[in-house]
């Protein structure tokens, strides 16, 4: 039955396994938006099902909290937590310091005021994500409708003098129409190829009139935790400077993982996908 999840979706759910580890009875924890965090949600919600976990959830979008509430997390806001012990969340790109794009869920703008509010943020990707630089997979950039081709034109000429590959910006579109976050506001995403300064390019962009939030996560990462296609699972903490490694092995009893992949395995059945780890080193 393991044969059902593809190599990516295998490396995803192995990367949310480990992940969930770092999560402690009485926590309040950011949950982070897209598919991989969405695995994430699923093991809380196993975790708080079987095992008994207490700990209260702080959605990034609303999907995640629809979800979370399916799983049975309580879920509370950012203003009645407060402060968060820790948020997990996926990325589309990371580098060797743990920069990050994130955004292409289009929930960037949430994602990034619970991650800064947080003790300890950990990022979980399947080992497709890591990169060398920043830049391949398109920036996004949250920006008010008002005069947003006006925006997009002075991002166009900004671009010009700073250090990326490409320069296409383009208006994220939802079939027909412009896509619309949860907060109201457009995409534009970036086409940069490649960036050369990350950590200028966040800082000019956010003083871009009509630029509400970047898709860079400069200096937020502590931790990341990378899923493989075979089980493997990695664990790189940029502050202690570790790098710890796990095998999860798949272990199925009478087993129907498509519950899991669509997110349906809410009640306690016998359809369970339980993972061993094995096997660690430093």
């Amino acid at each position: 039955m393991a044969g059902e999840l593809s190599p990516i979706d295998k490396a995803k759910f192995v990367a949310a396994k480990r992940a969930a580890q770092f999560v402690e009875d009485g926590m309040r924890v950011g949950l982070g938006t897209g598919s991989t965090a969405a695995w994430l949600v699923r093991c809380l919600g196993e975790m708080v099902r079987d095992d008994g976990l207490r700990i209260k959830g702080v959605p990034t979008s609303t999907r995640t909290a629809q979800l979370a509430r399916e799983v049975g997390i309580e879920v509370i806001s950012l203003d009645e937590a407060k402060w968060l012990d820790l948020t997990i969340d996926g990325a589309d790109e990371f580098d060797g310091e743990l920069n990050l794009i994130k955004g292409g869920g289009g929930a960037l703008l949430q994602e990034k005021i619970v991650a800064t509010a947080s003790d300890q943020m950990v990022v979980i990707a399947d080992i497709g994500k890591e990169v060398e630089s920043l830049g391949a997979f398109p920036l996004p950039i949250e920006v008010i409708p008002f005069g947003w081709q006006t925006t997009r034109a002075l991002i166009e000429e900004m671009l010009i003098s700073v250090d990326v590959m490409g320069r296409d910006v383009t208006l994220r579109m939802n079939g027909d129409h412009p896509f619309v976050t949860d907060e109201g506001n457009h995409i534009l995403d970036l086409h940069l190829g490649r960036i050369g300064n990350a950590r200028q390019l966040a800082m000019v962009m956010n003083q871009m009139p009509g630029v509400v939030e970047n898709g860079l996560f400069i200096d937020i990462c502590d931790a990341v935790v990378i899923g493989y296609g075979d089980g493997r699972v990695e664990v790189r903490d940029i502050n202690e400077g570790t790098v710890d490694r796990d095998r999860m092995d798949f272990v199925e009893r009478e087993t129907n993982i498509r519950q899991l992949v669509n997110g349906l395995a809410i009640k306690k059945t016998n359809d369970q996908l339980l993972l061993m780890p094995r096997n660690r080193q430093g």
